[in-house]
């Protein structure tokens, strides 16, 4: 699909959601609560799919 973020894996932590964005803990959280960011949970683990970061990056540069 895209070459960004390659160095990350297909599903990401939050640890790297932050990083990859460049956000703070809090702000990533409300990303994934408010749905802007698709994911969902394992247990008390949010499940990041790295697609949905890139979608979520390629439509706020619209």
């Amino acid at each position: 699909m895209y070459s960004m973020f390659s160095e990350y894996k297909d599903i990401v932590t939050i640890e790297e959601l932050q990083e990859m964005l460049r956000i703070g803990r809090s702000k990533a959280y409300q990303l994934l609560r408010s749905g802007s960011i698709k994911a969902f949970h394992n247990g008390r683990v949010w499940m990041i799919p790295k697609k949905s970061v890139i979608e979520y990056v390629m439509e706020r540069c619209r």
